[in-house]
């Protein structure tokens, strides 16, 4: 059995490279599909309950899949720098992938408002940071006309490479289960996931791999929720900081995803995310950032409101790695315990 060599090898017949393509890869995809029987039985959920974990990729979120065949098609086309704006995921993985491609970086980032994880990240790797004092949507607006007048390759989702890479989120959902899920749940900032997920859905049901179609149910946090309340946020607030984006560039993919799905886009919580956040952690063993519990939190709500009837497969797309952004969870959950060197006080306090 050969190793795995990344989603442009596993999935070339259905990605827009060919033989003069040059595949930079970090060996991105292939991420666990947790059965997550604990949480089900934990929210009284009655049914199956899967949680596609990307934040095993490479740089630690699901924005690897899309960047290797951006990164790729950037250097087949001769470009020899990138650039982004980020609210931190995609300033990692550019930067990563670029340093893999020997290109130059450029990263855009909303100042004090990108976790310490990820910005030690896109530094690290070598990108060239620029904080904005301003939000997401005032950097892309930069980052799209710098586009316009250097030559430099735009690597956000409005590069449609990206996209292309991440529907392989969805074919390795199908592969994993046999056939597509009934529902499929994700967190929407940028909305370029949903939109992505559901072109997989449907490229994988039109060569009939799968026999059906999953409804696509996104989850916005309440304080940075534009799609649901169907205007742009010029100021978004909420803990979930990967999905704190205020006029999704991806806006109508991502109601054409819901609306052909019959699924749906709401809201919900910043206490509603950070519930499910520690109930991912402490049911299953997965720590994912706050971001990537929109996905469970949604499906809480939907689960507390009887919106299921039973026996429905269900996945989950957690998007992003905890250790994102570790600072959360020491302000969310219990504190270490300071005891002197003594048997006894420890022992007292373990039997308590």
């Amino acid at each position: 059995m050969g190793y795995w060599r990344g989603i442009i090898e596993c999935y070339r017949e259905f990605l827009p490279v060919d033989e003069k393509t040059p595949i930079i890869t970090l060996y991105e995809g292939n991420t666990p599909l947790v059965h997550a029987q604990n949480l089900a039985r934990e929210i009284g959920f009655r049914g199956e309950i899967f949680l596609k974990y990307e934040g095993l990729n490479p740089t630690g979120s699901f924005k690897d899949r899309g960047m290797t065949v951006a990164i790729s098609k950037a250097v087949e086309d001769g470009k020899k720098a990138v650039i982004c704006a980020s609210t931190g995921n995609t300033s990692a993985s550019a930067a990563a992938y670029a340093a893999k491609a020997g290109l130059k970086a450029f990263v855009l980032l909303p100042k004090g408002a990108v976790a310490l994880g990820k910005l030690s990240q896109a530094v690290i790797y070598g990108a060239r940071v620029i904080a904005v004092q301003g939000n997401f949507d005032d950097a892309l607006y930069m980052v799209r006309k710098i586009g316009e007048i250097l030559p430099v390759e735009i690597v956000n989702s409005v590069n449609p490479y990206r996209i292309e890479g991440q529907k392989t989120g969805a074919f390795e959902v199908c592969d994993a289960l046999g056939d597509a899920p009934d529902y499929h749940f994700i967190p929407v900032g940028n909305a370029g996931n949903i939109t992505a997920y559901w072109k997989g859905y449907r490229e994988y049901y039109q060569v009939g791999k799968i026999r059906r179609l999953p409804k696509m149910m996104g989850w916005q946090a309440e304080g940075s929720a534009p799609i649901v309340k169907g205007y742009p946020i010029k100021n978004p607030q909420t803990i979930a900081t990967a999905i704190k984006i205020g006029n999704p560039y991806s806006w109508q993919p991502a109601l054409q995803a819901v609306h052909q799905s019959g699924g749906l886009i709401d809201a919900v919580s910043d206490e509603e995310i950070l519930q499910a956040y520690k109930l991912i952690a402490s049911k299953e063993g997965i720590f994912c950032e706050p971001a990537s519990a929109a996905s469970v939190a949604g499906l809480i709500k939907l689960t507390r409101e009887n919106f299921f009837k039973g026996g429905e497969v269900v996945v989950c797309t957690l998007t992003g790695n905890g250790l994102k952004d570790p600072d959360t969870a020491m302000k969310v959950c219990e504190q270490p315990i300071t005891l002197p060197p003594d048997l006894d006080k420890v022992l007292e306090l373990i039997e308590q």
